[in-house]
């Protein structure tokens, strides 16, 4: 069954009413027939009907053993994050979402868990940094903004030598074009805030593992902190990804066709994109991904945070915003946005440049996308009307 067709019939009628869309069961308690005899729902923190549904299809979808839905895509990365005890390590991707970059560093250090930042593009990098107390190795690919890519394969079998969990973010591409945990990982986590609900209207975060054991300690941690999704929430998110095998495929087409303009472009410097040719490990992402994704983003050779600024004030179809994966075309600029709480040397380091604009591309017409690109873009060689203030 091909997977388009695949995920539309994962999503289930009711049972009790035949309704072709999933129930929200807006309630916070359910009638049991006697003491502990119930219907497999007794209190909606620890289970409900509708986010049910959401978890058995990310979890069918990602091919794991169990799903579990959150508030949020940071209460999912807590949950996960405590598996840990004071004393563990965590190897991290260095190139990484900053709001991971906070609750590792300005929280879970605090309760004594220490987190080492790797290139991990780098496979024998991987292998060089693990200590005996390594624990979860933390690894987005592609990574955010500037969309490395690792091979996941690899890196889950250097996890397994090490009895160490290997801890995939697969955001940027859904389980339609990656699917880690058939590649090797044993939790997949995924903000459905993006591309999954689709649509900008939902916050929420799913985590997917491989097995029962790590099943029993997420449901313990979901239940036990309450940072659970709402049935309205998930019955969006469930309706989001009805169309998300139609998105995808508008979104991907649409960002490689932006990738190879913009690398054509005299203004632009990098253009950070897997499925160019010249991207660093190109030939990885087109081994485990089906496609390369919806994310574009780029650098300019006036590498300066005011030209960044002036390009994202001026274009008219793609909105900046802080977010990603909809239908609408976004761009942000990662520097003084989504990392700004990442040090200047951590991110050059990194990779992250003054200048760089992260692209979410939407299901406009490719042509428009690249026009509205072009006259920003075209600015810069014009005088400034006006000055624009730079927050640090």
């Amino acid at each position: 069954m091909k997977p388009s067709t695949q995920l539309i019939h994962s999503i289930p009628i009711d049972e009790l009413t035949g309704a072709i869309s999933v129930p929200i069961y807006q309630t916070s308690t359910f009638v049991q027939e006697s003491p502990g005899i119930n219907k497999g729902f007794e209190f909606s923190r620890a289970n409900n009907p509708t986010r049910k549904v959401l978890e058995d299809l990310i979890c069918s979808l990602e091919e794991g053993y169990a799903g579990f839905a959150f508030a949020s895509g940071m209460s999912a990365i807590d949950a996960v994050l405590k598996l840990l005890k004071t004393g563990d390590e965590i190897m991290a991707v260095e190139d990484t979402y900053g709001g991971i970059f906070s609750i590792f560093n300005s929280m879970f250090e605090r309760f004594g868990i220490k987190v080492n930042f790797v290139d991990m593009s780098d496979t024998d990098k991987v292998l060089e940094k693990i200590t005996p107390k390594t624990k979860i190795i933390w690894l987005e690919s592609p990574t955010n903004p500037t969309l490395k890519i690792s091979d996941i394969k690899s890196i889950s079998k250097i996890a397994k030598q090490h009895n160490i969990l290997l801890v995939v973010d697969n955001t940027f591409s859904t389980p339609l074009l990656q699917k880690p945990i058939p590649l090797g990982a044993d939790v997949v986590i995924h903000s459905a805030s993006k591309y999954l609900s689709g649509h900008t209207d939902v916050i929420a975060g799913l985590v997917v593992v491989n097995s029962k054991t790590l099943a029993d300690q997420l449901k313990f941690n979901q239940n036990i902190s309450g940072s659970i999704l709402s049935p309205f929430e998930a019955w969006l998110t469930i309706r989001g990804i009805e169309t998300l095998c139609l998105r995808l495929e508008k979104q991907c087409s649409n960002a490689m066709a932006i990738a190879a303009w913009l690398a054509d472009h005299p203004a632009v410097d990098k253009v950070f994109y897997p499925g160019l040719a010249t991207h660093k490990n190109h030939h990885i992402a087109r081994k485990q991904q089906k496609s390369y994704g919806g994310m574009v983003s780029f650098s300019l050779k006036e590498d300066q945070i005011k030209n960044a600024i002036r390009i994202v004030n001026t274009t008219k179809l793609f909105k900046l915003a802080e977010s990603f994966g909809g239908v609408k075309s976004m761009l942000a600029h990662p520097v003084t946005m989504t990392h700004r709480n990442i040090p200047e040397d951590f991110r050059r380091k990194a990779g992250l440049q003054d200048s760089c604009i992260r692209l979410s591309v939407g299901i406009e017409d490719a042509e428009d996308l690249i026009n509205d690109l072009k006259q920003a873009l075209d600015k810069l060689n014009q005088p400034i009307g006006k000055q624009i203030t730079v927050l640090q």
